[in-house]
């Protein structure tokens, strides 16, 4: 117990360091942290696991876990588990967790393929307490969390898809801004030092002879302290993920895109920039491959539904709390690149983004790069 409850809060500190700080409120949890801390994060906040997460996954497991073996009664088919089964998903607020609205609104309506119920955090460390406790099966957290995850749970995690692309983008007010190169001498704000965003910067600076000394970065804890440092010093740039990027734009008078983060990455970097990813407990994976596989599909068709209808999508945002306003959701989803991507291109994608963010900085992928059992290819 003494061992996992160690193992708990090494993580979370670990986590918070991938984790963007708390989100805006139409911002969500996984603004960009790679996400942690969506957002990523990845994605995902600084609060961290519990006293007593180590309470229900140990040897000291509640009554309802140490049933006799026998007594449940086996399904007689793979079909039968996958529809007795009832999948546990679990995301934050913000852009990693838009793709599940229309599934988890399938679900409620009793009109998905499969049994669901959903849980939505402000941060990573919370999920993975849940995943631990065997209380989830299914989460979406930053990419780099996930890898975090895998190595510290000695394999324990699946990735099943990426979710998300990137969703950086540089704002400012004097239009003075079209290249990386310009962001020399400037002072940027942005959410969280040693996350997704911080990672990106760093990365793009270097492919372009540059590094941190040649601007002066001044990290805030969460996106909402980024806009107000903007309306302070309206000559800063604000580096933000959607939607916080929509939401400080209503709120900055003069501000802009400048420059969109997920293009400069690409002239540079032939691993496409990504936030978010979907895992699966490798042992759930194990138990129940039909109920996954199931999940899959309906993932894939509620992602797709995105781009269908997003005025539709944008409302159920906001009734599931995903984002505080339908409003701001409609005008930012277009630009949270939601996406659903598996199978070999998933493990090429995420693969190559891991191995930017390593040579960065190792521990921001947990130390080591997950090997070929980490992706699952249907």
């Amino acid at each position: 117990m003494k061992k996992l409850l160690a193992l708990l809060l090494a993580l979370a500190m670990t986590l918070a360091l991938a984790a963007c700080g708390a989100p805006a409120e139409d911002a969500g949890a996984d603004t960009g942290d790679a996400s942690t801390t969506e957002d990523a994060g990845a994605d995902t906040g600084d609060a961290s696991a519990s006293e007593d997460t180590g309470d229900g996954a140990g040897e000291e497991t509640p009554d309802a876990a140490e049933e006799p073996a026998g007594e449940a009664e086996e399904p007689e088919n793979g079909d039968a588990a996958a529809e007795e089964v009832t999948v546990r998903v679990g995301s934050l607020k913000g852009p990693t967790s838009i793709g599940l609205a229309k599934l988890r609104s399938d679900s409620e309506a009793g009109q998905s393929d499969g049994s669901y119920a959903f849980t939505l955090e402000t941060d990573a460390s919370a999920l993975l307490t849940a995943m631990v406790n065997e209380e989830l099966d299914i989460a979406l957290i930053p990419a780099n969390a996930a890898s975090i995850w895998y190595n510290r749970l000695e394999g324990g995690v699946t990735c099943l898809d990426v979710n998300t692309l990137g969703v950086l983008y540089v704002i400012a007010a004097d239009g003075s801004i079209a290249s990386i190169e310009d962001l020399a001498g400037r002072t940027i704000y942005l959410p969280g030092q040693g996350t997704s965003p911080d990672y990106v910067l760093q990365y793009l600076l270097s492919q372009h002879g540059m590094s941190l000394e040649d601007v002066t970065v001044e990290y805030q804890s969460e996106a909402t302290e980024v806009i107000a440092a903007l309306t302070a010093d309206p000559e800063g740039i604000g580096l933000l993920p959607q939607p916080s990027v929509t939401a400080a734009l209503g709120q900055l008078e003069g501000f802009a895109i400048a420059l969109d983060l997920t293009e400069e990455w690409g002239k540079v970097c032939d691993t496409g920039l990504l936030t978010g990813v979907t895992v699966v407990r490798t042992a759930f994976l194990n138990e129940h491959p039909e109920a996954v596989g199931a999940f899959l599909a309906a993932h894939e068709a509620s992602a797709a539904y995105v781009s269908e209808d997003v005025a539709a999508v944008a409302q159920l945002v906001e009734e599931y709390g995903i984002m505080a306003s339908a409003a701001v959701a409609e005008k930012a989803i277009p630009s949270c690149n939601v996406t659903f991507i598996a199978g070999e291109e998933m493990r090429d994608m995420v693969s190559g983004y891991l191995q930017v963010l390593y040579d960065l900085d190792p521990s921001s992928v947990g130390g080591a790069l997950p090997d070929e059992a980490f992706y699952y290819l249907g």
